[in-house]
């Protein structure tokens, strides 16, 4: 017999499609408009080819973003996801500490990323900050809008506190997901703590790992607003990551044309990786299977 496929399903999801096509697929194609045109003004066009995306690639002020970009995201993965699965490892498993824990974990997760920058902007300060007040009392001098050094390291202590919780919370959930049988296996085998996180926690996080980094990945490539709030891409263009100095490209310096071809190289590069971390998660998935 036949089987009758009921259609009807799709008007249900036709909305959504229709909401994603307005609020995505208009803007890129929007910008692909603008990628390989020019414009005099009152609003008369002129196609341009790959122009702009060659000036974009022979940027040495794109380059260095690029690398400043590359260097913060390596910073920030190497940091915050052994630091999540070492807290997640060592948060009670249960009962009322690990719903106290788990609330406390999350709660820098709730704070908006505008409000973020301007607690670190504040707390940073010399002179009103308890960062910036307790660092110049004990004789160190540190002022983050001068200080390139001081800058990074306040930036990367603020993604720091703002988005372990993320890594922390999907670590905690992946070892929640453990059944008790492989630990009483390696009780009896009398296995170390070493080799229970290595043979048993860590094969068994691996998916949430790899959710985690690339989630972490995402953000923090294409961070923007706590930089911006906290230094402006200061001092100089220390902290002037990719997403800000395409800000200033569109907005600061209105060069349509070029910010457009470099916000699509942008986007392209993190699909790509996007992609490569998805494919690997479907491999691991796979294998387990």
């Amino acid at each position: 017999m036949r089987k009758t496929v009921n259609q009807k399903a799709w008007f249900l999801v036709l909305p959504v499609l229709l909401l994603v096509g307005f609020s995505a697929l208009i803007p890129l194609m929007t910008v692909v408009n603008y990628s390989v045109q020019d414009t005099f003004g009152n609003n008369v066009f002129y196609a341009v080819g790959l122009e702009w995306f060659e000036e974009i690639i022979h940027s040495e002020r794109i380059h260095d973003a690029f690398g400043r970009q590359v260097l913060f995201t390596g910073i920030i993965l190497a940091i915050e996801i052994p630091l999540g699965i070492f807290i997640a490892l060592h948060m009670p498993k249960g009962g009322v500490w690990a719903s106290v824990c788990l609330v406390l974990v999350a709660l820098p997760l709730l704070v908006p990323w505008n409000v973020v920058g301007t607690i670190w902007q504040i707390f940073g300060r010399t002179d009103i900050g308890l960062l910036g007040y307790a660092l110049a009392s004990i004789g160190i001098d540190y002022n983050y809008t001068q200080n390139v050094f001081d800058a990074w390291v306040t930036i990367i202590v603020m993604d720091v506190w703002h988005w372990t919780s993320l890594v922390v919370l999907l670590c905690y959930a992946g070892l929640q997901s453990i059944p008790q049988a492989y630990y009483q296996a390696a009780k009896i085998d009398q296995a170390s703590r070493w080799n229970v996180f290595r043979y048993i926690e860590l094969p068994k996080m691996m998916g949430v790992l790899l959710i985690a980094t690339l989630l972490r990945f995402m953000d923090s490539f294409m961070i923007y607003t706590e930089p911006m709030v906290l230094t402006g891409g200061g001092p100089g263009n220390a902290t002037t990551f990719l997403s800000i100095d395409l800000v200033k490209m569109a907005i600061g310096q209105f060069d349509l044309g070029p910010a457009a071809a470099f916000s699509l190289m942008y986007f392209l590069v993190i699909l790509l990786v996007s992609w490569v971390f998805f494919t690997v998660m479907n491999n691991i998935d796979k294998r387990e299977n």
